[in-house]
């Protein structure tokens, strides 16, 4: 049997809606998760593999501040702490009411951020601007699909700096219910040619489920 004139295109078509879909459901199941007051990911200490390239170590200086864009904000938590660091910051996340959290703790921290109501995956056209120095995404590309781990990686590529860090925080695959996970090789696969892995390791978490269920990746811009 010949097979259908399309069908190709069709079968494509059909898989990108439902990409966007998938992509919508999660969106809008983080949004009752905020209304609700469900939000177990916020309110943690801000992350040792950070405050090491914010602070600096014995053996390791710190990052000259410059500009930072802080993916998938939440409560604006490590924005705040990047701002009192002397980062200008712009903080993105796409649920409404975590960005406006965001503006009432930056507020009351006494710090300038620029919260943005946005989506990863389309960061050029969202008007945030280019040149960032440091980008931090702490759980956003762990639970993306495919398709939209290509989108995110285009993106993040597009607005970075020459030589800019990347700090991602991720869960592995079966590190955490509900999140698909993300591990080094594919990490590596997905941002090579344009970057270079620094440093990754283990992350201790709050949820406390245990060595390598979530790690950090430390990249650079070449």
């Amino acid at each position: 049997m010949m097979p259908e004139k399309g069908g190709a295109d069709h079968s494509s078509e059909l898989f990108e809606r439902f990409s966007v879909e998938l992509m919508t459901s999660r969106q809008r199941m983080f949004r009752v998760f905020y209304r609700i007051g469900f939000t177990p990911w916020d309110g943690h200490p801000i992350a040792a593999s950070l405050r090491t390239l914010i602070e600096g170590t014995g053996d390791t200086p710190a990052l000259a501040a410059a500009s930072a864009l802080d993916v998938g904000c939440g409560t604006g938590d490590t924005s705040i702490y990047l701002a009192q660091h002397g980062w200008q910051v712009t903080g993105v996340d796409f649920v409404p009411k975590a960005v406006k959290k965001a503006r009432a703790k930056a507020a009351a921290a006494g710090v300038s951020v620029d919260f943005r109501h946005g989506d990863a995956t389309r960061l050029s056209s969202e008007g945030l601007g280019t040149g960032f120095g440091l980008i931090v995404d702490q759980g956003c590309l762990h639970g993306m699909s495919g398709d939209d781990r290509d989108r995110y990686v285009r993106e993040v590529t597009a607005v970075a700096a020459p030589d800019a860090r990347l700090l991602l925080i991720e869960f592995t695959p079966g590190g955490s219910i509900g999140v698909p996970g993300v591990d080094q090789s594919e990490i590596e696969r997905r941002f090579t040619p344009d970057w270079t892995l620094l440093a990754t390791g283990d992350q201790p978490n709050p949820a406390g489920r245990g060595r390598d269920a979530l790690r950090y990746y430390v990249l650079q811009r070449l």
